[in-house]
């Protein structure tokens, strides 16, 4: 399968790795000038640097362990006995995307979000989706089959692990937000691959909830977020890590996006 990667992607990852080794340096050059300081002075305040990066490490850590705890406790495990047919179709979309070790599929009810994520924690991915777009297998499995395609893009791309590697890197302004949505319009790509049907459902459910989102003019929903981009609106946009919906749909739609 040749997936179609968004062209910023790769840049914007390597500017974080350029980053990440340039805030390495001057880590390493401080230090150095504190040695030549004085051994105390240079002691006490590795100190305090280890002691914050530990601190922030282990609340992240925490987080994930709540969060993988979380889905093993409570989440349906989506497997050949349970809901047999999606696991087929999931299992399939795997193998033509070249997966080695196809991620555990979780199924969560979030008292009716709409979502799916992935995650990877101790060296294996976790993929969930929430129970009220997972109910959409029996009137429009295209949607499903998008957004767990979107979500199989993230673990083939190994963004979790990227954005893990290149963590120092956030400290740039806009950056890691603008690497986040070059991901996210990369995995829309993939999951247009595997709902060439109707791909736009995926990301209008989103925008309109599971009982409008079939009811949307697309077009019209278009052109009046072009009429609306504002400044606020395109200030707005340098901080989120996903891109607006309506860009998104417009890259499926043409390749064209902000």
């Amino acid at each position: 399968m040749e997936l179609r990667i968004d062209k910023r992607e790769n840049l914007y990852f390597t500017w974080k790795v350029v980053f990440s080794v340039l805030e390495l340096l001057v880590v390493v050059a401080i230090f150095s000038a504190l040695g030549s300081a004085g051994i105390g002075t240079m002691g006490a305040t590795l100190a305090v640097v280890v002691l914050y990066a530990a601190m922030i490490a282990l609340f992240f850590l925490l987080q994930k362990v709540y969060l993988i705890g979380y889905l093993k406790g409570d989440g349906v495990t989506v497997s050949e006995r349970q809901f047999p047919e999606v696991f087929a179709l999931y299992k399939e979309m795997g193998a033509e995307l070249g997966l080695k070790k196809l991620p555990s599929l979780f199924l969560i009810q979030q008292g009716g979000a709409l979502n799916a994520f992935a995650v990877r924690f101790s060296g294996h991915n976790y993929i969930a989706i929430y129970s009220d777009v997972f109910s959409l297998i029996s009137s429009d499995m295209e949607t499903v089959k998008f957004i767990l395609g979107h979500e199989l893009g993230h673990v083939k791309r190994g963004h979790m692990s990227k954005r893990f590697w290149t963590c120092l890197s956030s400290i740039i302004p806009f950056l890691t937000p603008a690497y986040s949505r070059s991901c996210e319009y990369t995995c829309d790509n993939i999951g247009h691959h595997f709902a060439k049907e109707n791909p736009l459902n995926g990301l209008v459910l989103l925008a309109a909830g599971k009982d409008l989102y079939q009811r949307v003019d697309v077009a019209s929903y278009i052109a009046d977020a072009k009429a609306n981009n504002t400044d606020a609106v395109k200030f707005t946009g340098l901080f989120i890590g996903h891109p607006f919906l309506p860009n998104r749909i417009r890259n499926l739609q043409d390749g064209k996006r902000p």
